[in-house]
């Protein structure tokens, strides 16, 4: 995933007036650039409690909050190293992936108790089949399973590959691509037990994002090598169909309301699919997440992404890098000159 540092101010930056798109139904809303420092991965929204989480690494690491309709910061959480936000509306829990996990209240911000976990946590995802917290680490054993009620360790499990995105369908049943072994792991959510490995059979290398169509069990699997999507079924990982994307991609969402499959990229646009049926999907859009200017090295597109499933908005994250210094060790990271939130719809 990302590590970006940010050093940046507020402000609302007015949108372009041409040059924003290809042809199709979504454009570029608002381009809203947020202060603070601290590198950036995932971003999540709790559409219930109307709020837009951004973990932030660093120094100072925290987890920043703001509101989800106007973007104004609403507070932060003391979380080191975090790299995603898992939330259950039911409960009222959030967990951010830092060293050690936060637990915290979404309603107050704040921090309920700080969970240890074996090997560092980059994504996460929660499970409404009985109410778990999955946390995903690049390392064995790879899963770390919790309970969302009182932040319990319910157990670990080894997926047999370095997981990235996971998605539920709600029913008792994980997914997750594995991005060293071109794979999905279908996992059992009640038995803690990997049931499948559904190999990409070359269509796709490198996988870094997965998003579900629920209803009709359909999996798109987001690849970094060769720029697909394949489509696939979540019930036998039989492959219907492989589509280009914009680049290389670090996360995906479905949304029922519209039928549509969202893949950001860091060197390209945002690509929507659209599922005309469940066996029919059509390449429907590229979306410029930088309006009038290439995708570069240090001014790369959004590369990950959420969706308020209240409005039907996507929202993503890009930024703007400052120059490598001479001589600078390889674990160096850039300067952001500035980080934007960039709110996609209809």
């Amino acid at each position: 995933m990302l590590r970006f540092c940010l050093l940046l101010a507020a402000a609302v930056l007015p949108l372009a007036s041409s040059g924003l798109a290809q042809e199709g139904p979504y454009k570029l809303l608002k381009t809203v650039k947020v202060g603070g420092d601290g590198e950036f991965d995932y971003i999540t929204a709790d559409s219930n409690e109307r709020r837009l989480y951004v973990p932030r690494r660093g120094p100072n690491g925290r987890i920043s909050v703001y509101n989800l309709d106007t973007l104004e910061p609403e507070g932060e959480i003391k979380a080191r190293r975090s790299h995603s936000v898992a939330i259950d509306p039911k409960s009222h829990h959030g967990f951010g992936t830092s060293v050690p996990v936060v637990m915290f209240d979404t309603k107050t911000l704040a921090t309920i108790k700080t969970i240890d976990v074996e090997t560092p946590p980059d994504g996460s995802l929660f499970d409404p089949f009985n109410q778990r917290i999955w946390i995903f680490s690049h390392l064995p054993p790879f899963v770390t399973i919790l309970d969302s009620k009182d932040g319990s360790v319910v157990g670990t499990l080894d997926v047999g590959g370095a997981p990235e995105q996971a998605v539920a369908d709600g029913k008792g049943h994980i997914y997750v691509d594995l991005e060293d072994t071109d794979e999905v792991a279908a996992i059992d959510a009640a038995a803690l037990k990997v049931t499948a490995h559904y190999e990409l059979a070359g269509k796709g290398g490198g996988p870094g994002s997965l998003a579900i169509d629920v209803k009709n069990h359909v999996l798109f699997v987001g690849c970094r090598h060769k720029n697909t999507a394949v489509i696939m079924k979540s019930d036998d990982g039989k492959i219907l169909d492989v589509l280009p994307i914009g680049g290389e991609t670090d996360g995906a969402v479905f949304n029922p309301s519209t039928m549509e499959a969202f893949f950001p990229s860091e060197n390209g646009p945002l690509t929507v699919i659209k599922e005309n049926s469940p066996t029919s999907f059509t390449v429907e859009q590229k979306l410029d997440t930088r309006p009038g200017e290439p995708c570069t090295e240090n001014h790369p597109c959004a590369k990950t992404l959420t969706l308020d499933t209240k409005t039907n908005h996507i929202l993503l994250i890009a930024a703007e890098f400052g120059p490598m210094p001479p001589n600078a060790p390889e674990n160096w990271i850039r300067p952001i000159l500035s980080f934007s939130v960039l709110v996609v719809g209809r």
